[in-house]
């Protein structure tokens, strides 16, 4: 029999994997039904603390994974949030986005308006109704406030699990062996079933809302269940289940109670569209072996739709470009372009074209004309930008870098080729500054320090620049202060 201390040091162990069930990943908890006004959660953290702790969170993902920095998906992802954001329950729409560079399908909302996709995604679904669907369960769990009362829910069962095990160590210590140590593990089991549960109902409520949120944003619900039994099928041919399908897991009973709740919605929403469909296409050729095979898988499909596959000539058209056949997507392009002639995605398939031909002049008069009737438009000022630093006009393309910055704040993609384009130009300052607005959005707060710190001795004798960097140096170590917290 194991003697008193071994016997209390198994329990300290035991005592401290609460904590590590209490915030696994993805894995949230909630009453059945919706929270009131008044809603506990609020006292327990508030929604500014929430809001703090996700951007912190982001910081640190961002600077353990590798991102997408394409602006066309970028700008599809968050427009198409945004819109379902507002049919939703959400109360904060300060949302902030997040691509991750993964062919694995996962999606997720983390506290305090965070919500990332991975590339994956638009592999696995097929329709936009689909992929919105997804979404729309993600902003439930926001709108719910899912991650907060899970911490309350778990604050309040702490105490009750601890006395439990507390009674299983005097037992064992006593005399009762085996007895103690069976029942600190059915404590233990009963810790994690509880925990099991409230993940159960909060992927019910997140489905139940998020059908309204897709329904009242005006696509079609059947879609929600159409992807649940796609990831279904998906868990079941598969030896290594992707992580949404581990944070989300689907269940029979989540793929009947969904078809239930839809068959009552209105069905008659939009179920796909040519822009989602030329967001996969995208995604497709990004995760290609190369651009060659890209071409002939996107050829068959256009074949195989007597040409007729606005997605799949686009796809092509991208293949072709970056493969280096620039007459065959010229020539693919064409047909395209009649018929889309003001879509921005294959306007800009035509400027990339007319970069690997070296015609900026042309590509930029392209893009101003686009700009002229969408003069905030993302991907259309990143376009010019881009190209204007190819062209070796370096203020020109700083300009509508600074521009982008200060429309895009939080966007470390953004700060990293505004640091580029400063250093071009000569503006060793703006440099530094820069790149301390990247460091500090990729989560690399010792290289932000740095960088600030350079800068501040720039700015020596400059009253305006030295203020607003000691600024940036204070809210460096709260950022700091809350990440060591976490």
């Amino acid at each position: 029999m194991l003697g008193k201390k071994a016997v209390l040091a198994a329990t300290l162990k035991l005592l401290l994997v609460p904590a590590l069930i209490v915030l696994p990943p993805h894995t949230f908890s909630a009453e059945p039904n919706l929270p009131s006004l008044g809603d506990t959660s609020s006292s327990f953290m508030s929604r500014e603390q929430e809001y703090q702790l996700g951007r912190a969170w982001l910081s640190m993902l961002r600077g353990a994974v590798k991102t997408l920095d394409d602006p066309i998906l970028k700008d599809f992802v968050e427009q198409s949030v945004l819109g379902l954001a507002e049919t939703s329950q959400l109360s904060d729409k300060r949302l902030t986005f997040v691509a991750i560079d993964s062919p694995q399908l996962n999606a997720f909302a983390a506290p305090g308006g965070v919500v990332g996709v991975n590339g994956g995604l638009f592999l696995h679904a097929q329709s936009e109704a689909e992929f919105a669907s997804v979404m729309a369960h993600e902003l439930a769990h926001l709108s719910q406030r899912h991650f907060a009362r899970n911490l309350e829910a778990q604050q309040r069962m702490r105490i009750p699990v601890m006395t439990a095990m507390l009674a299983s160590v005097i037992i064992a210590a006593a005399g009762g062996g085996d007895a103690g140590f069976a029942a600190m593990a059915s404590t233990q089991a009963a810790a994690i079933q509880e925990q099991r549960r409230f993940s159960r109902q909060n992927e019910l409520e997140a489905d139940r809302l998020g059908l309204l949120t897709l329904t009242q944003a005006g696509y079609d619900p059947q879609a929600m269940p159409a992807m649940f039994e796609r990831l279904s099928r998906l868990s079941q041919f598969s030896q290594n289940p992707p992580e949404f399908l581990l944070t989300h897991p689907v269940s029979q009973t989540r793929i009947a109670d969904s078809k239930n709740r839809a068959a009552q919605l209105n069905g008659d929403g939009k179920r796909d569209s040519v822009a989602y469909q030329m967001i996969r296409a995208r995604v497709q050729l990004h995760y290609e072996q190369s651009p060659g095979l890209a071409a002939r898988r996107f050829q068959a499909l256009l074949d195989e739709h007597s040409n007729d596959h606005a997605a799949a000539r686009y796809g092509l058209v991208l293949a072709l470009t970056r493969g280096g056949q620039l007459d065959e997507a010229e020539k693919a392009l064409k047909p395209l372009l009649a018929e889309r002639s003001e879509d921005v995605a294959v306007n800009l398939a035509r400027v990339e074209l007319d970069i690997a031909r070296g015609r900026y002049d042309v590509a930029l008069d392209r893009i101003d004309q686009l700009l002229a009737v969408n003069p905030a438009n993302y991907p259309l000022l990143e376009a010019k930008a881009d190209t204007l630093l190819r062209a070796r006009r370096y203020e020109e393309s700083r300009t509508v870098y600074d521009k982008l910055a200060s429309q895009r704040p939080y966007d470390p993609d953004i700060w990293y080729m505004v640091a580029e384009i400063r250093g071009l130009a000569g503006d060793i300052l703006g440099v530094h500054t820069a790149r301390a607005e990247y460091f500090m959005l990729a989560g690399d707060l010792d290289q932000a320090a740095q960088q600030l710190e350079l800068a501040a001795r720039r700015a020596e004798g400059n009253f305006v620049e030295s203020s607003r960097i000691e600024a940036r140096q204070e809210q460096l170590a709260r950022l700091r202060k809350l990440l060591e917290e976490m």
